[in-house]
Formats: C-alpha cells, sequence, structure tokens
C-alpha cells in the first residue's frame, strides 16, 4: 500500500484503525471549542475580500484551540491520532487524547465555514497549495494561504495570513492555534516560505 502523506485527513474510515470511531468521540468533545458565528456571517459573502476577512474572523476565533495532529474538518476541531513520527510530545501520544487542528485541518476549517461551505480544500498540506491560485507577497490579503517548505519537508505548513503581516496557524503537538505578527519578517518562517495561496469556490 501506497504510504499516505502525513498531513492527510484520515477521519472518513472506520477499520480496525479506530480512527473513525476517534473521530466521533472528537466531534462530541470538540462541540464546545467552535465558537458561534454571528446572524450576519451565514449569509453568502458578496466579495473575494469580504470571503478573505471572514476566514480571517474564524480563524481568529479558533485561538486557543489545541493543535492535535491530523485533527479538524470542515465542521471544526476533532481528534486526533498519532502515526510513526507525528502527534507525539516527550515520548507520549498525545495526538489521540486531543481535541484540536493540525495545520491544514485548520485551514480548511476556516474557509469551509466562511464561505458557507461553497470552499471545501482538503487536509492535506500539498492539496491545499494546488487548490489555490498563486499570490504575490505584495498582493497578500486576509483569507490568503501561506505556505512554508523545506529542503527534507517540502510543503510541510500552512498558515491563514489575517492582515497587517500576521498568521494564524496550529503549528506541532503541544502548542495551541495562536497568531504571529509580521510573520515573514521572522527568519525562520521567511526563511521556509514557499508561496502564498488564494483558494475560491469551485469554477463550472
Amino acid at each position: 500500500m501506497e504510504p499516505r502523506p502525513p498531513d492527510l485527513d484520515h477521519a472518513g474510515e472506520a477499520g480496525s484503525s479506530g480512527v473513525g470511531r476517534r473521530r466521533v468521540l472528537g466531534l462530541a468533545l470538540g462541540a464546545g471549542l467552535v465558537p458561534a458565528l454571528s446572524p450576519e456571517a451565514h449569509a453568502s459573502p458578496s466579495s473575494a475580500a469580504e470571503l478573505g476577512r471572514r476566514v480571517a474572523d474564524v480563524a481568529t476565533a479558533q485561538l486557543g484551540v489545541p493543535y492535535a495532529w491530523g485533527g479538524g474538518d470542515r465542521l471544526g476541531p476533532g481528534l486526533g491520532f498519532c502515526d510513526d513520527q507525528n502527534g507525539y510530545l516527550d515520548g507520549q501520544c498525545l495526538g489521540e487524547k486531543t481535541v484540536g487542528f493540525d495545520c491544514s485541518g485548520l485551514s480548511l476549517y476556516c474557509w469551509y465555514r466562511a464561505s458557507n461551505g461553497t470552499v471545501e480544500l482538503g487536509h492535506y498540506t500539498v492539496a491545499q497549495f494546488n487548490r489555490s491560485a498563486p499570490v504575490g507577497r505584495d498582493a497578500l490579503a486576509p483569507g490568503d494561504l501561506l505556505f512554508f517548505s523545506r529542503p527534507d519537508a517540502p510543503l510541510h505548513h500552512v498558515g491563514i495570513h489575517v492582515g497587517d503581516g500576521a498568521m494564524i496557524h496550529a503549528e506541532r503537538t503541544g502548542t495551541l492555534v495562536a497568531r504571529v505578527e509580521h510573520v515573514l519578517d521572522v527568519p525562520r518562517w521567511a526563511g521556509e516560505f514557499a508561496g502564498a495561496r488564494r483558494p475560491g469556490p469551485p469554477t463550472a
């Protein structure tokens, strides 16, 4: 069997791994972690700029939600899991005990919720990159996705640009969803920046 990409969403599987059962539990535990949007947020966005701002608002509402490897989907935070390398902290598997988001789970949730279901991204960083249109650094707007890579880990991370050079992201096991100010001026992130992309609704 071909190995799965490390950021792939396993939530839909219900096999001997128990991932499907853990996902159901995660939905139950995570229900209280999803802040309700205002009534106005249920209307369809009238422009790309408005949609991007709504994505940024949804992302801001997730600040403080725990990181969970494999966690999160279009419904919100979910119970994560551990694989051979991911989901561990200090040798302990936190993934299967934590309701939250990983990086691509956060971005897919924010875009799906803000767009009222018209933009559905895959739970895999590379798929999200390929599903979106390129955006120049000088044209960044709220809601754009920022991608990061290293020679040993191409497109290993995605965050959400929320305006004023800031990014909201779910970084790694043991952390919370957080905001990074002036992210592309931070040496660590600037050195790994692989480009920005802007999702949009499916075209006919």
